[in-house]
C-alpha cells in the first residue's frame, strides 16, 4: 500500500514506495495535450513539449500564465483534467528525481525545523517516513549543504534566515533528493544582487554537472543570457525554441499582448511592465532584453 505525507517546507507529497524505474531512451520530462482547469477557468489549455536531460530551460510569460500550475502538474501535485504527464516514461507522482524549489511566499516559514532538517527532508523519499537516516544520507546532507553554500546555516531556523539562505537551502535539498532536474519558480524574485549571484553561480555548477535546470522566471535578459531554450506561455504554449528566436518585440508579443512595451533607448530594445500586479508581486517589476 503506498501512503503520502506532506508538510509547510515540504509542498512535495513524499512517497513510500519504490520510485519506478526510468527508461531512458524515453524524455526526462514530457507533456501531451495537457490541460488544467480551477473551477471551470484554464489555466494550462493543450500544452505539449518535451525536455531531454540536463537541458536548461526558462518558462517565461505574464503573471496568470500558468508557469506554477505548469510546475505543479510536473511534480504530481495537480492532476490534469486532460492530457498526460511523463516522467521518463512513466506518472510523475513516485519519481524522486525532481527537484522542486517553489517560490518562497507559499512557504510557511513558521514551520519549526532547522536549516539540517530541511535538507534531510530531500532525502525522506528515498529512504521512507519510518526509516532513521544512516551514515550514507547524513553524508548526502552535509555534502549538499557544502555544495549550496549552506553549510554554516545547518543549525539555525529555516524562519531565521534572509531570502537568499532560503533559497540555497532548497537548493541544497533539493540535491540531497539526488535530483536530475530542477524546477524553479520565480527563484530571484525578492533577493537582493549579491543573493541573487549566489544563486545563479550554483544553478551553473548545476547545470555543469548534467543536472537539468526548468526555471519560471519574468527576468527576459536572464531567460535569452543564460538558458537555452524558452517555453513562452500564455496558458498554452506560445512558443518553444531558443532565445535567439523567441526573444523578439513581435514573438514576446504574442504571450504579453499590451503588457509589452518598446522603450526606443541604446541600451535595450524591449521592456515589459506587467500592470496587472504590483511590483512587490512582479519582483523586479520591469526587465529589459538588449
Amino acid at each position: 500500500m503506498r501512503g503520502a505525507l506532506s508538510n509547510p517546507i515540504n509542498p512535495m507529497p513524499i512517497f513510500f514506495r519504490r520510485p519506478p524505474l526510468h527508461r531512458h531512451n524515453a524524455p526526462t520530462i514530457e507533456l501531451d495535450r495537457v490541460c488544467v482547469a480551477y473551477a471551470d477557468r484554464p489555466a494550462l489549455e493543450d500544452v505539449s513539449f518535451q525536455v531531454r536531460r540536463g537541458e536548461r530551460v526558462a518558462v517565461v510569460g505574464p503573471n496568470g500564465a500558468g508557469k506554477s500550475t505548469l510546475f505543479n502538474v510536473i511534480v504530481g501535485t495537480v492532476k490534469p483534467s486532460s492530457g498526460k504527464v511523463s516522467i521518463y516514461g512513466s506518472g510523475p507522482a513516485e519519481h524522486t528525481c525532481i527537484g522542486y524549489v517553489p517560490q518562497r511566499n507559499k512557504i510557511d516559514w513558521r514551520f519549526p525545523a532547522t536549516v539540517w532538517d530541511v535538507v534531510m527532508m530531500g532525502r525522506t523519499a528515498r529512504i521512507g517516513l519510518l526509516r532513521r537516516p544512516g551514515r550514507a544520507d547524513r553524508q548526502m546532507v552535509e555534502q549538499a549543504l557544502v555544495e549550496a553554500q549552506a553549510a554554516d546555516l545547518a543549525r539555525r531556523q529555516i524562519g531565521e534566515l534572509s531570502g537568499g539562505q532560503q533559497q540555497r537551502v532548497f537548493l541544497a535539498r533539493a540535491l540531497a533528493q539526488e535530483a536530475e532536474v530542477l524546477l524553479l519558480d520565480e527563484p530571484l524574485t525578492g533577493l537582493d544582487t549579491p543573493s541573487q549571484q549566489a544563486v545563479l553561480e550554483i544553478l551553473e555548477g548545476l547545470g555543469s554537472r548534467g543536472i537539468g535546470i526548468l526555471v519560471a522566471t519574468h527576468d527576459l535578459g536572464q531567460a535569452a543570457q543564460m538558458y537555452d531554450r524558452i517555453l513562452l506561455l500564455n496558458r498554452r504554449l506560445i512558443a518553444d525554441g531558443p532565445p535567439s528566436q523567441l526573444m523578439t518585440s513581435q514573438m514576446l508579443s504574442r504571450a504579453y499582448g499590451s503588457h509589452l512595451h518598446i522603450l526606443p533607448t541604446p541600451d535595450a530594445t524591449v521592456a515589459l511592465a506587467d500592470e496587472c500586479c504590483s511590483d512587490e508581486e512582479m519582483g523586479e517589476g520591469m526587465e529589459l532584453v538588449g
